[in-house]
């Protein structure tokens, strides 16, 4: 089948790759030349474990090409994937759906045969109305389908994500659309992909409902980790307890930072502002908002007392900075908040991410990228797990650092803290 992702964000080149990988002729679209390019040349503009090895073994196979010519590039497919950024406006909490409804105008014009036209960005529901609309002003709406296929992969897991779903989500009443989307995905339903189809407002909404509702576990368990430590009870006792019931289930129970990314800020305040506009309220949701931007401030004074308030001139050592291991990716991650904050109270702060060097600390006073773990917590006072890199889990501190004993506050509780102890250092962790 010839599919055409426009947009080559996480979301479409990650798509596209996979499905190229599945056996279909797959073009993957964008206005940049010069990602384009380097896409090409086997060079991937994000970090995601797996993707690079993909891309290079489709293209050399001929099941993946990149191009800037969008209008070739639809009229060539069968299925349309609109894959393009979703941020939430500036200063709003609404959805920005201006690429979204742009690539829809472009696809208009370039309809020659019926195509399947899917949305695989986050999308608010009626979003596919509006974008049937913008195809009717120039084609028959026989000549087209506008279906919504909302993606539910992880950063740092998105190929796996793919390959092994948990389900597939089609949105169309469409029996023909349906009956191709089916086949196309028939390879990963015969892995046990559940294959659930909806109306398409139905779909747009299990995207948003879902994302709301992982934040929202997210967030109760950083709330019972603060009482946990407040009381002398083990959080992941807790986390355990819960996890055990199938009801609620294990995953996304884990205390930490704040949840960040390029999912749950924007879409836990996309579909609150859309529950705005249908005049219901999401209150649970909005708390959950609430809970999470008071976060990072909650850590933060948690390092003030670590610290005795004396912040000027402490040596401070964050080791990940993106808002979880395995990604590059640093959309409202807590680090943005706590190191700024920090150095303004004059801290001298080093980092050290698998990732490299942030661009967002660059003009930062006293804030320096490290190379290496060593040299990250060498003379430090104060080490901070930001995020859980397989590359901290097994650090003998003790071993690496000789002299002086600095403090470790645990962020992502990833370390023994009798194991920790023994070495000689002071320890602090989330909610034990």
């Amino acid at each position: 089948m010839k599919l055409c992702m426009i947009g080559t964000g996480y979301v479409g080149l990650v798509s596209g790759v996979c499905f190229a990988d599945l056996g279909n002729e797959v073009i993957c679209v964008d206005k940049n030349a010069d990602k384009i390019n380097l896409l090409k040349k086997g060079k991937i503009p994000i970090y995601e474990p797996g993707l690079s090895e993909l891309v290079i073994k489709n293209f050399k196979n001929k099941r993946l090409n990149f191009s800037t010519n969008l209008k070739k590039s639809v009229s060539e497919s069968d299925i349309i994937f609109i894959c393009v950024g979703t941020p939430s406006k500036k200063g709003s909490s609404t959805a920005d759906l201006s690429q979204i409804y742009n690539v829809a105008k472009e696809i208009s014009s370039s309809i020659n045969k019926f195509k399947i036209v899917i949305t695989k960005s986050t999308v608010p529901v009626t979003t596919g109305d509006e974008i049937e609309k913008i195809l009717s002003r120039k084609n028959n709406k026989n000549k087209f389908s506008v279906v919504s296929n909302p993606e539910f992969l992880r950063e740092g897991e998105a190929i796996r994500d793919f390959i092994y779903p948990d389900r597939v989500v089609i949105g169309t009443l469409d029996k023909k659309s349906n009956r191709i989307l089916k086949n196309l995905y028939s390879p990963l339903i015969s892995k046990g992909a559940s294959y659930l189809q909806t109306s398409r407002r139905a779909a747009e909404l299990i995207k948003y409902a879902s994302n709301a509702f992982l934040a929202t576990k997210i967030t109760f368990i950083n709330e019972i980790a603060n009482l946990c430590e407040k009381t002398g009870v083990n959080v992941e006792d807790i986390s355990i307890g819960m996890g055990l019931d199938k009801r609620i289930g294990s995953r996304f129970l884990r205390a930490g930072p704040a949840y960040g990314g390029s999912c749950f800020p924007k879409d836990t305040k996309a579909i609150t502002s859309t529950a705005d506009k249908f005049k219901t309220n999401l209150s649970v949701v909005k708390s959950v908002i609430k809970s999470n931007k008071n976060r990072s401030k909650i850590l933060l004074n948690r390092v003030y007392e670590i610290l005795n308030k004396k912040i000027k001139n402490k040596k401070i050592t964050f080791l990940g900075v993106t808002f979880k291991a395995n990604t590059d990716d640093m959309r409202d991650s807590s680090s943005l908040i706590m190191i700024p904050a920090l150095s303004k109270k004059g801290a001298q702060i080093k980092y050290f991410d698998p990732t490299g060097i942030k661009k967002e600390f660059s003009k930062i006073k006293n804030v320096y990228n490290s190379n290496s773990i060593k040299d990250a917590i060498k003379g430090s006072d104060l080490v901070i797990i930001h995020t859980e890199w397989n590359d901290f889990k097994s650090i003998n501190f003790k071993s690496l650092i000789k002299g002086k004993k600095f403090i470790i506050y645990d962020m992502r509780n990833i370390y023994s803290p009798n194991k920790i102890k023994a070495q000689g250092f002071k320890y602090y962790s989330i909610g034990r």
